[in-house]
């Protein structure tokens, strides 16, 4: 293939244009990614993944599953899994063979395939895919009980999906012998020793490196990443397909080690899996034969129908018999099961050696999984979200702040916040400070912001941004990198410090570890806490098309310093020095007041509640 590189280049270009449609209409890229490579592969034929990459195709979709895997399971702290660890357990045992058994009979009476393709096929869908489950979380937003099920369900049952696979392949192959029950039961056991004992003694000696400090923190993400993929390698070397379980087993044992420190490791893993899912997605998709996409048509059509209302609720009915969980929480587990990467990569690596077997039908596995993997994720997260809130399992939408400090000034602005329906958590590790914040009745996190245990505890449902206002500037620091990842950088804010104002630039934080500047440039902690000691108020105006931002700017010109605007819509947005915002009608803004100020037509702000009030004649003090 000519310009081999330029053929890279646009791919990588490609995946992350898809990427960023993606963020933008809050889909699952996976789509985007699928309709690409499919023009660019057999619609346009200029990509075309095996004249590119030739033998090293298979291989390094084989790598980068593994690398996925891994990443995925860094997530899967046991801590986390505690009162829904019953139902995942059931889900990836006696549920997948459910999936297996239905999907299978399914395929067999549908597409007529043999019953060897069919049992193939079965396990290969078992997977539901973490590249989906993850962002469909993210904008479905259910309850925290139903997502840590999904997302330890999508996560565990890869590898088990894969074992399954290999044991379904190597019966095939066994049962011309006619010793394939045996052969099977040999093959399950040496596999899941082979992986799990693999598994464990990497994680360990990766453990020990990185707790003793015995890699330098630059070498850190390498080392990770070469011990991973030789732990794979060495694994399927001495066992087929036993690498997969290795590599989640060997994340999951760092994930559970409290003297190992994950995160650096995890944001590396994080963007490279990001990487290799956007451009394999792109590969795998360019490889489909259309001829063979529309022969599966309306049989994967009925198939699809199959598996989302037939074998996924009887999968959630058998994994939750007898168990605490509701039947809202029970709906929706039944209707979220994407399929993914690694169904994929599964069934593009099995199908090419089913048809060198002699099975033909084998050669239609790879367009109909990219049908379910079409078809699942497109019906479930352009409606999960809906079915999520007609159940009653969907987080509020974030409108909230985590206040890192309790003290006067955040204290009387969370209260306000408050006072416009706005949850605020404030975090401080000073009993005295959160017993300040109780008395003012507001919701708190008694702890270190940044603990494993605010990990596992602090609840951020409802919340989309960070305030750092403590006292203590490291931790407003730690606090901005930490909870980055959650909210997004754009939504991190912190106040200027005096270093801000007086030191020279090489005395001064890293501006990617200090969020957005809060309110003013001249104003710091100290200044804040000062005021709000002198009982300087916190003040609400909303506007009106004759009082609007121009009015409200020329009439506290010098008196008050503008905190937060809240939008029509009830949106908060705290007000920064990197960006001017344009509040419009129907906004309110909450201010503190600078100075004693003689006004005639004060009284009580409009809350959400008082509908009828007229927003320019009315504020309230904090």
């Amino acid at each position: 293939m000519p310009h081999v590189e330029l053929v890279v280049a646009f791919v990588l270009l490609l995946a992350m244009l898809c990427q960023w449609v993606a963020w933008r209409v809050r889909l699952p890229a996976i789509l985007f990614l699928l309709l690409v490579g499919l023009v660019a592969g057999p619609i346009s034929g200029w990509l075309q993944p095996d004249l590119l990459l030739g033998d090293l195709l298979l291989p390094m979709v084989s790598l980068s599953v593994a690398i996925i895997l891994f990443e995925g399971s860094l997530t899967l702290n046991l801590q986390e899994i505690k009162g829904v660890n019953k139902v995942v357990q059931r889900m990836i045992s006696v549920g997948a063979l459910v999936t297996w058994v239905i999907v299978a009979v399914a395929t067999r009476l549908i597409l007529d395939f043999s019953w060897q393709v069919s049992a193939l096929f079965g396990a290969v869908v078992i997977v539901t895919g973490p590249t989906v489950i993850v962002p469909m979380l993210r904008s479905v937003r259910p309850t925290r009980k139903v997502a840590n099920i999904l997302r330890w369900e999508g996560i565990a049952i890869d590898p088990i999906g894969a074992l399954m696979a290999v044991l379904t392949y190597e019966f095939i192959l066994a049962s011309v012998e006619q010793q394939a029950i045996r052969h099977v039961l040999l093959v399950f056991f040496q596999t899941v020793f082979t992986g799990g004992v693999s598994g464990i003694l990497a994680g360990y000696v990766l453990g020990r490196l990185l707790a003793k400090n015995w890699i330098p923190e630059y070498l850190q993400n390498l080392a990770t990443l070469s011990l991973v993929l030789g732990a794979f390698s060495i694994s399927n070397a001495i066992q087929h397909e036993s690498g997969l379980i290795t590599v989640t087993v060997m994340g999951m044992w760092l994930a559970n080690r409290r003297e190992v420190d994950i995160h650096p490791i995890l944001n590396f893993k994080e963007h490279l899996s990001l990487l290799l899912i956007s451009v394999l997605f792109i590969l795998l998709a360019a490889r489909i034969d259309l001829q063979q996409l529309a022969q599966v048509g309306w049989q994967a059509f009925l198939l699809l129908l199959v598996l989302q209302f037939v074998a996924r609720p009887a999968k959630i009915w058998v994994s939750t018999i007898g168990l605490d969980v509701s039947w809202p929480e029970r709906g929706l587990l039944a209707w979220i099961a994407p399929r993914g990467i690694v169904a994929a990569a599964i069934s593009a690596i099995f199908a090419d050696k089913l048809v060198a077997a002699g099975y033909q039908d084998a050669a239609l596995l790879v367009p109909l999984t990219f049908s379910m993997i079409i078809g699942t994720v497109v019906l479930q997260s352009s409606t999960a979200r809906l079915l999520a809130t007609w159940l009653g399992v969907a987080e509020p939408s974030p409108r909230g702040y985590l206040i890192v400090g309790a003290n006067a000034f955040s204290i009387a602005l969370a209260k306000e916040l408050k006072e416009h329906d706005l949850r605020c958590v404030l975090a401080d590790s000073s009993w005295e400070s959160v017993r300040q914040a109780r008395m003012a009745g507001l919701e708190t996190y008694y702890g270190n912001p940044v603990s494993d245990h605010a990990d596992l505890h602090l609840d951020l449902a409802g919340i989309r941004g960070l305030l750092a206002l403590s006292r203590q500037r490291y931790l407003n620091v730690i606090s901005t990198v930490h909870y980055s990842a959650d909210f997004g950088a754009d939504k991190i804010y912190s106040l200027v410090t005096y270093a801000d104002k007086n030191q020279s630039e090489k005395h001064k934080s890293s501006s990617s570890y200090q969020g957005r500047k809060l309110f003013s440039e001249d104003i710091t902690y100290v200044d804040l806490i000062s005021m709000v000691s002198k009982g300087m108020p916190i003040k609400s105006t909303p506007l009106t098309r004759e009082f609007d931002w121009a009015t409200y700017r020329k009439k506290y010109s010098g008196n008050r310093l503008p905190l937060f605007l809240i939008d029509a819509k009830g949106l908060a947005t705290p007000f920064t020095i990197d960006a001017e915002l344009k509040p419009g009608e129907g906004a309110i803004i909450i201010a503190l007041a600078l100075q004693d100020e003689t006004e005639t037509a004060e009284v009580e702000a409009q809350r959400p509640r008082d509908k009828n009030a007229q927003p320019e004649q009315v504020e309230s003090r904090a």
